[in-house]
């Protein structure tokens, strides 16, 4: 399976269902009042962070995703409510809002938990709109519609380490000899086009590495595939620079090395100070070249000089043990600031409302607030609409149409629906 680290996902909350309208009805009991009951709530959408997870590819087999909707009432039974729908992504998930782009929730953490869309509540019955005037209600509420929101997913990925380097240093042959994974090798340039991870171990502890596709000039500003992949070092706790201390086309390993170390810089400055270890690679070509020489050149680079060969496996364990170190120092560090897991809070229904009109002279409500009574209120029921005309009336809607021209027969539009305007 492909690793797929950005995809565009839509979801949708179920939506209430129906209260109903009824009375109470028993022997000798002539005028029972009314006993309507609720419906029941949708199902909310819940995205949980599961380690067990490592690429979205399921999101792109099924871009969406709909809770049920709740039960209706029947009687004077209360409708039962949606289950809500869970659905588990990797850890390292970031969700954004498709449309605006604003950061939504980032499940960095083991059992995460975000609620994506709320379910609607459910339809009250009749019993509730019962007072001093109407003592005999013959109307009950719809249940509230659901939410849908359309959200891109980003998975940055949680490994520990990450090999970093230019198109065939020579991480996918390290990251197999430095852990359990079996990557695919090919001899041309880019032989890894997504990141691969592995399950290294040093003594009694185990880490995992990713190694992450080539990188090349300009892959900061976008050039080549590196770009893609650069956001997957951002929670690496250490970075592994690999350089081919003997490349094949002749190429300066000190060159190649400032090359990568200047496109870090320019992604993230706080990228460029994360912990840092330089392998040199395929020393086992070490006939081709001075060893002893490039070593020297690299001392300069004030970060810790490894020789390994993916290749034999030579030198890969002191490589391990000191990544351990690095690991388990930044773990105690991050230790010092605790992590609370708990789904974000979300916004209310917006109580703002506006009167226009359209460019076919009908006047137009708009607002979540007047939209979501209109979705509630049934209207082929002539008692549940001049409810929704008293409660548009006491928020000030009636007022601001006639404020702004309207005369009786005028439409009015209100989600979607065309109403006459007229004054009970």
């Amino acid at each position: 399976m492909s690793l797929i680290d950005e995809v565009t996902v839509e979801f949708a909350s179920g939506s209430g269902g129906k209260g109903s309208a009824s009375f109470h009805r028993e022997k000798h009991v002539p005028r029972g009042g009314p006993n309507g009951a609720d419906g029941g709530r949708g199902g909310s959408v819940f995205l949980l962070a599961d380690r067990h997870l490592t690429t979205l590819y399921d999101f792109k087999l099924h871009p969406f995703h709909k809770a049920h909707d709740g039960s209706d009432a029947m009687g004077n039974k209360n409708g039962k409510d949606a289950e809500d729908l869970e659905i588990r992504v990797p850890v390292g998930t970031l969700i954004f809002d498709a449309e605006s782009g604003d950061t939504l929730a980032d499940l960095a953490v083991e059992g995460m938990k975000f609620e994506v869309c709320r379910g609607g509540r459910g339809g009250l019955g009749n019993l509730h709109f019962t007072n001093s005037v109407r003592q005999a209600p013959r109307f009950a509420q719809r249940g509230a519609p659901g939410e849908q929101l359309q959200v891109r997913l980003e998975l940055k990925m949680l490994a520990d380490a990450g090999f970093i380097g230019l198109p065939n240093a020579g991480k996918s042959t390290l990251l197999g000899a430095a852990s359990e994974a079996k990557p695919k090798i090919g001899a041309y340039p880019f032989t890894t086009i997504s990141p691969n991870l592995g399950v290294a171990q040093s003594g009694d502890r185990r880490f995992i590495i990713a190694d992450l596709p080539g990188l090349i000039e300009g892959a900061a500003e976008g050039h080549g595939l590196g770009h893609r992949f650069l956001k997957h070092t951002e929670r690496t706790k250490v970075l592994v620079h690999v350089v081919d201390a003997f490349p094949l086309d002749e190429t300066d390993p000190w060159t190649n090395f400032l090359v990568i170390e200047k496109e870090l810089a320019e992604y993230s400055a706080e990228l460029a100070a994360r912990p840092r270890v330089v392998a040199l690679n395929k020393i086992d070509l070490e006939s081709l070249g001075d060893l002893e020489a490039v070593k020297k050149q690299f001392e300069q680079c004030g970060f810790p000089v490894f020789c390994v060969s993916g290749a034999t496996r030579q030198g890969v364990e002191p490589l391990l043990h000191h990544l351990h170190q690095v690991i388990v120092e930044a773990e105690g560090e991050a230790e010092a600031a605790p992590i609370v897991i708990t789904s974000l809070s979300r916004p209310g229904i917006s109580q703002e409302w506006g009167v226009g009109k359209d460019d076919q002279g009908a006047y137009t409500v708009e607002g979540e607030r007047i939209e979501r009574l209109v979705h509630m209120t049934d209207l082929n029921n002539p008692d549940a609409v001049r409810y929704l005309h008293r409660r548009l009336q006491r928020i000030g809607v009636i007022d601001r149409l006639k404020e702004v021209g309207a005369e009786p027969g005028d439409d009015v539009v209100i989600a979607g629906w065309v109403f006459e305007f007229r004054e009970w």
